[in-house]
C-alpha cells in the first residue's frame, strides 16, 4: 500500500473508528460541486452577464421556496425514485407522496455519498440553490418562471396539508 493510501486509511480510521464514513465519496462530491459552481461562474463570464451587487429580496424569497420544493421533489418524491434507485433502496412510504429510502452501501464511497446527497433534501438544497442562482444570472426570465411554478406547488402542498388537518378536525367534531 502506498504511503498516501496508508495516511488516508489512518485518517479515515481516526475520524470514524466505529462507523463507515465515505470520506473519499464526500471529497468527490465536493469536487464535483466546485466544478459545477466554477462552470456556472465561467458561463457567466463568457456570456458577459452581470451579477447583481445584491439580489432582490423577492428573488431570494422565490428561490428559497423553489429550492425547498425542488430539493424535496428530487430527494423524497415517489415519482422521482428512479433517479435515486441506483444509489438508494426503498424503505417505506412517509406520506404525501414521499418515500423513505436507505443509502446503498456497496463498498463504493462515491456511490454512498451520492446516495446520501440524493436522499437528503437538506444536502441537495445547496446544489439546487446554486443551480437556481446561476440560472437567475444566466437565464433570469426562465429561472423565475420555473421558480414561480415550484413555489406555487410548495404553497399548494401546504394548503393541501392544511385542508387535510381541517378536514380531520371537522370529522372529529362530528363524532363528539
Amino acid at each position: 500500500m502506498s504511503d498516501l493510501k496508508q495516511k488516508v486509511a489512518r485518517l479515515r480510521q481516526a475520524y470514524a473508528p466505529h462507523e463507515h464514513r465515505p470520506l473519499g465519496g464526500y471529497l468527490a462530491a465536493m469536487g464535483t460541486y466546485a466544478g459545477v459552481a466554477g462552470a456556472i461562474a465561467g458561463l457567466v463570464k463568457v456570456t458577459g452577464r452581470t451579477v447583481p451587487d445584491r439580489p432582490a429580496t423577492s428573488d431570494v424569497v422565490l428561490l428559497a421556496i423553489a429550492t425547498h420544493k425542488l430539493s424535496r421533489l428530487l430527494s423524497k418524491d415517489a415519482v422521482t425514485s428512479p433517479l435515486r434507485a441506483p444509489f438508494t433502496r426503498y424503505d417505506r412510504p412517509i406520506g404525501s407522496g414521499e418515500v423513505m429510502e436507505q443509502v446503498r452501501d456497496s463498498g463504493s464511497s462515491t456511490r454512498h455519498a451520492i446516495g446520501e446527497l440524493l436522499s437528503c433534501p437538506f444536502c441537495l438544497a445547496v446544489w439546487v440553490a446554486t443551480g437556481l442562482t446561476g440560472g437567475l444570472v444566466l437565464a433570469p426570465r426562465l429561472t423565475r418562471l420555473v421558480a414561480t411554478a415550484l413555489t406555487a406547488v410548495a404553497a399548494s402542498d401546504f394548503l393541501q396539508m392544511g385542508y387535510a388537518v381541517a378536514q380531520q378536525a371537522a370529522e372529529g367534531d362530528e363524532e363528539d
